[in-house]
């Protein structure tokens, strides 16, 4: 079967916004773009405003009742709006004949750092058609990050068989669950869509941690950096982390700083500051290991060798693909990269938990809007294709979204997610 025509669109900030695109398979003309800079920040700063800001007063519960991306009519005007200023009318026209004679390309984008949380999925040529509805949209990782010499790689193809190391709301010492660093997901119970998920996986041996009662792999207390390391050198297929991420400020220059939050504690040595009790785990931990940590000995280990990255990994946590909007992309997205990650799912912006929605948003507490999106991400990457899965399941949503109107099915959940894929 020959290949669907695939698209590389790749964006540059100078002050204006350059976009070039060129196809694959495909005998369509490639293109250049220019943005002017105003246009470009008023774009993304309308689009940030429609996002929740967790660290501001009020920030979540205006996303989650008054802002743009909650309405189903207030989020298509914006997603008209984007599209009107990010997407190549020439582009346009050549998707939108691929569509007319039923053929779903792929759309491979390299976004700026300005315009790295910008959804592409959800840019509306058209009021009832979305880019969604005529690509499979994934990221291009980093070329840098790709080609480093540094880098291992693990295919897929060879340890699917493997179990998934599940990372699953560790308990964050010195946090009570409900702190900013507490429980992303809540009292569980067995009723749960991520209860049941883990009693698949644990029927099948095909869990790490091992349990006998599914809700025993949430919440849990030994799920440290050891734990961890020790976890991947036994070998895993995939990387599922549900939890909490510091993702590091854009105007800091520091993409290295973000961090993970597991199990471990403030006497645990790492790069990261301690903070109360507990240390997290950093990008640079994880791409450096413990090389040039004070007091090292000869024998130091590098963060590949201590972490081997599974080929598949998950990043379900706020803002865990923030590197993308550094322009020296060195976070957790290009850790995993480097320590062996074919692909990374990871989350764009701030995620509302499913109490948020619950509490703020007047969604019955029997949905659980996250939870399902963890669900879905998880069965993208046990298929062959996990980009066109997650983008299928994400079209789901929007028909859902179109039809409805409910604030369960908002892009603000299932759209802040993106594959970053290096295949």
């Amino acid at each position: 079967m020959a290949e669907r025509p695939t698209v590389f669109l790749r964006m540059a900030d100078a002050g204006d916004l350059y976009l070039t695109w060129r196809w694959i398979d495909s005998d369509a003309a490639p293109g250049v773009g220019l943005i002017p800079e105003a246009q470009v920040e008023a774009a993304v700063a309308r689009f940030a405003a429609a996002l929740p800001a967790p660290g501001v007063p009020g920030g979540l519960e205006s996303a989650l009742t008054t802002g743009e991306l909650v309405s189903y009519q207030s989020e298509n005007a914006l997603a008209q709006f984007l599209s009107s200023v990010f997407l190549p009318y020439n582009l346009a026209v050549q998707l939108h004949e691929l569509h007319l004679t039923g053929v779903r390309p792929r759309i491979r984008i390299q976004p700026s750092p300005r315009t790295a949380q910008i959804p592409w999925e959800l840019l509306a040529p058209d009021p009832d058609l979305r880019l969604l509805d005529l690509a499979d949209l994934s990221v291009l990782a980093a070329p840098g990050v790709v080609h480093a010499p540094a880098r291992q790689v693990r295919s897929w193809s060879a340890t699917r068989h493997l179990p998934v190391v599940a990372v699953l709301d560790p308990r964050v010492p010195g946090f009570r669950a409900d702190s900013a660093l507490g429980s992303v997901l809540g009292r569980m119970d067995s009723a749960a869509p991520l209860t049941e998920l883990v009693a698949t996986h644990a029927a099948r041996d095909h869990l790490t941690p091992a349990v006998t009662d599914p809700l025993d792999a949430f919440r849990r207390t030994d799920l440290d950096r050891d734990w961890l390391g020790t976890a991947l050198r036994a070998g895993g297929s995939r990387l599922l982390y549900v939890g909490h991420v510091t993702a590091a400020a854009p105007e800091s220059g520091r993409s290295e700083s973000a961090t993970l939050h597991l199990s471990c504690t403030a006497a645990t040595r790492g790069f990261a500051p301690a903070q109360r009790d507990h240390r997290p785990l950093s990008a640079r931990d994880l791409l450096l290991g413990t090389h040039g940590l004070p007091g090292e000995s000869a024998d130091a280990r590098t963060g590949p060798e201590l972490w081997p990255i599974p080929s598949r990994v998950a990043l379900i946590a706020c803002e865990s693909g923030g590197d993308l909007r550094f322009a020296e992309p060195l976070g957790l997205v290009a850790a995993m990269i480097t320590g062996g990650a074919e692909l990374v799912t990871a989350g764009r912006w701030p995620l509302p938990t499913d109490l948020a929605f619950h509490r703020l948003a007047g969604v019955p507490a029997d949905i659980r809007p996250f939870q399902t999106a963890v669900c879905a991400i998880d069965a993208a990457h046990e298929s062959p294709d996990p980009v066109a899965d997650l983008n299928h399941w994400q079209r789901t949503r929007l028909d859902a979204w179109r039809t409805t109107g409910s604030a369960d099915h908002s892009p603000i959940t299932w759209a802040a997610f993106a594959t970053v894929d290096t295949r």
